[in-house]
This record gives C-alpha cells, sequence and structure tokens, in this order.
C-alpha cells in the first residue's frame, strides 16, 4: 500500500468527500443537515492533522491535500451561504479573493522558483479557526433563530475579515521572503 495511503490522509479525503453534501443542504435550505455535514468535515480537519502528527504518519500528499481541502471546505460553504442569500456578499469576496490571491501567488512561486513546500502560517491556522467559527455561527443562525446568534453572526463577520487580510498580507510579505532566499 502506498505510503500516502494512511487514516489522516482518510480524514482529509473524507472532508473533500462532504463539501458537496454540506454545499447542497445550505443551497437546499437544509440548514440542520449543512450545520451537522460542516461540523463533522471541521472536525477531520483537527483529526487528520493531530492524527498525523502524534503517530508519525506525514506525507507529501498530505501536506498537499490538506489545505486544498480546507479551501474547498471554507470558500464552497461561504460561496453557498453568499449564494443561498445568508451571509453579505462583500464578506464572502474578500475570503474568496484571498484563496484565489494566495493560490495564484503559490503557483507563481512554484512556476519562478524552486520552492516546493508552502507550510501554514500561524496567521492562516488562525483565519481556518475563525472563518470555521464564523460559518458555524451563521449556519447555527439559520436552526436557532435566537437575537443572541444574530448579534453574534453580525459580530463574528468583522473579527473574520480582519484575520483573513492580515493573514494574506502575512504569507504575501513570507513569499516574498521564500523567493528572495531563493
Amino acid at each position: 500500500m502506498p505510503r500516502w495511503v494512511n487514516i489522516p490522509n482518510l480524514f482529509t479525503l473524507l472532508r473533500l468527500i462532504l463539501v458537496p453534501f454540506v454545499i447542497v443542504a445550505i443551497l437546499d435550505g437544509n440548514h440542520g443537515r449543512a450545520l451537522v455535514l460542516f461540523v463533522c468535515a471541521a472536525a477531520t480537519d483537527v483529526i487528520d492533522g493531530a492524527t498525523a502528527r502524534h503517530f508519525d504518519m506525514t506525507t507529501r500528499a498530505g501536506a498537499y491535500l490538506d489545505p486544498i481541502a480546507d479551501k474547498c471546505l471554507l470558500s464552497g460553504v461561504f460561496l453557498a451561504l453568499a449564494g443561498a442569500r445568508l451571509v453579505p456578499r462583500c464578506f464572502v469576496a474578500v475570503i474568496f479573493g484571498r484563496d484565489l490571491y494566495i493560490l495564484f501567488a503559490a503557483g507563481f512561486l512554484l512556476w519562478l522558483t524552486p520552492l516546493r513546500s508552502f507550510p501554514p502560517s500561524v496567521w492562516g491556522k488562525a483565519t481556518t479557526f475563525v472563518q470555521i467559527s464564523t460559518a458555524v455561527v451563521w449556519m447555527a443562525r439559520n436552526v436557532l433563530p435566537l437575537p443572541v446568534l444574530d448579534a453574534l453572526s453580525s459580530a463574528i463577520l468583522w473579527p473574520c475579515v480582519a484575520f483573513t487580510l492580515w493573514s494574506g498580507i502575512h504569507y504575501t510579505w513570507r513569499g516574498v521572503h521564500l523567493a528572495r532566499a531563493h
């Protein structure tokens, strides 16, 4: 069996498989199902990383697949929430724009430099956590129409935008330094 076929990578693949189901549930207005599926998918992000590190099962395939799965899940969910008119589109434009920017910047570095590794930064990980929390709050407010969730959903947008923009700036700074070093 190839080394990349291991439990952590199977959790990452499960996250990728769950993405279309979460998106369809959001677009169909099945908010409870969307929330449960999203929480399960988000949990695989924690489980795959912890398992890979704890049991020394990190692989190059996992290093590539994990951020792809994260971007597919979060971008897909926020695009679906915007498409269903559940979150402001300008907010989603910031998240999706940053992800596209990072993707094109990484491609540019792959093309012009010998760099082949782009490990996540602490700001990237923090942004993923904040984006997951934001998605959970916005989906939960559609399941449980409580005033506190309405207030929290509006309030959490600003920290999410701030983390998203700052991590994009940080990745740019880091990419420039890596490119100069090579």
